[in-house]
């Protein structure tokens, strides 16, 4: 008997299986990865003899290689088991980590960051496997989980990067990540069942699915939403510092305050989304990101109020993620880790060109201004969850 079918029986366990814990500690490693490299790009620049702009475009890449080839991966090891897929991937991210952490140059670091961005597919498929392994009333719970380590990696993964790299040097970090990236692989293949979450079907019937009216809003909610929240996100040190100076020790508190809002968060969306529907807590939390995003800019002054309302904006910024993949779970027909590989593509797509459209902004709007800029995209992803009325049929003429 499958795991799917596992988790749908009248006798499946009330509470989500402890092989989540291991996703999520995955999803703690690559998030670390992922982003961390921006707290040591000083080092690194000046170790490469490259500009910090040049260095900064492996996390581009990066972007790039999971928004384009994740999907391509899902493909072709269709077939694959979903357990073999992860440890596959796991060590893909691995081996990108480490020809980044011995790079000579520029190149073969750009190299490395595409392997690390093809072996991030381990998140949707990890995701896809963990909605097979509970009920439906659980999901949100089942993916706040899994989804959990990704959060905790902006709280503890890139500060203790950072670290790591400014002390020690921009290698090390990089090597540090591999190592555990490693240990991941080890872990998933003895840990995860050979034949969870089944296999997939690859782009069969992604087509059609793809064509469906309210898959369509659901992935446009997650591009413009990212493009938007990205405006602000890719430049919030500069923000902070343009509402009022802060000390170094200032900035890293209110960061600190932002990556715990984004735990809580990721909990909050995933009880929600339980609680209610994923409908229902996206579009309130929506609403609050909307009043934050839209108030930030006149706290001015009052460094207290702007970190106040920034951690709620990270509340809902990260409680958004759950109820998205829950809907995608819903509507996946057989393809939920395809969408939610082709959901993650959104994500990166969405972030590139948040970052570049608020990069081009800035010069007439101000770092100030631009949580301003970010919620008309914001507000444009938060009208596809706007309720739609077919046309009532008439009813039969009475005599």
């Amino acid at each position: 008997m499958s795991a799917g079918a596992t988790a749908a029986s009248p006798t499946a366990a009330t509470a989500p299986p402890p092989v989540l814990w291991l996703f999520a500690v995955c999803n703690f490693v690559i998030g670390t990865g992922a982003f961390g490299l921006s707290g040591y790009l000083g080092p690194l620049s000046e170790g490469l003899g490259v500009s910090v702009s040049a260095a900064g475009q492996t996390m581009t890449a990066y972007a790039l290689a999971n928004a384009l080839l994740a999907p391509l991966i899902m493909w072709r090891t269709g077939a694959w088991a979903r357990q073999r897929l992860m440890v596959w991937a796991l060590g893909l991210f691995t081996l990108g980590a480490w020809t980044c952490a011995l790079a000579p140059g520029l190149s073969t670091l750009m190299a490395g960051r595409v392997l690390m961005g093809m072996g991030a597919v381990f998140t949707p498929v990890a995701a896809g496997v963990a909605v097979t392994l509970v009920r439906p009333q659980q999901r949100g719970k089942a993916l706040s989980r899994t989804f959990l380590g990704m959060s905790l990696s902006y709280v503890l993964g890139m500060p203790m990067g950072a670290w790591l790299g400014l002390a020690f040097g921009w290698r090390w970090p990089l090597a540090a990540v591999g190592a555990l990236g490693l240990l991941m692989c080890v872990l998933v293949a003895r840990c995860v069942p050979r034949h969870v979450g089944g296999a997939s079907e690859g782009f069969k019937g992604l087509g059609r699915l793809l064509g469906q009216r309210e898959v369509l809003l659901t992935l446009s909610l997650t591009l413009l939403y990212f493009c938007g929240i990205f405006m602000v996100s890719a430049y919030m040190g500069p923000i902070l510092m343009a509402l009022h100076p802060l000390t170094p020790t200032q900035l890293s508190a209110t960061l600190m305050v932002l990556g715990m809002g984004g735990v809580a968060g990721t909990l909050l969306g995933g009880w929600a989304s339980d609680l209610f529907s994923p409908r229902r807590a996206l579009r309130w939390l929506i609403l609050v990101l909307l009043a934050c995003m839209a108030t930030v800019p006149l706290t001015a002054g009052h460094p207290l109020w702007t970190a106040a309302l920034f951690g709620l904006w990270a509340v809902c910024g990260f409680g958004m993620m759950t109820p998205q993949q829950s809907r995608l779970a819903e509507q996946g027909q057989g393809q939920t880790p395809m969408l939610m590989s082709v959901n993650a593509s959104m994500v990166y797509i969405g972030t590139a060109v948040g970052a570049a459209l608020g990069g081009a902004a800035i010069p007439w709007v101000g770092f100030v201004h631009l949580p301003w800029l970010g919620a008309l995209f914001v507000l444009a992803s938060a009208l596809t969850l706007l309720p739609r009325w077919s046309p009532r049929r008439p009813g039969p003429v009475r005599h």
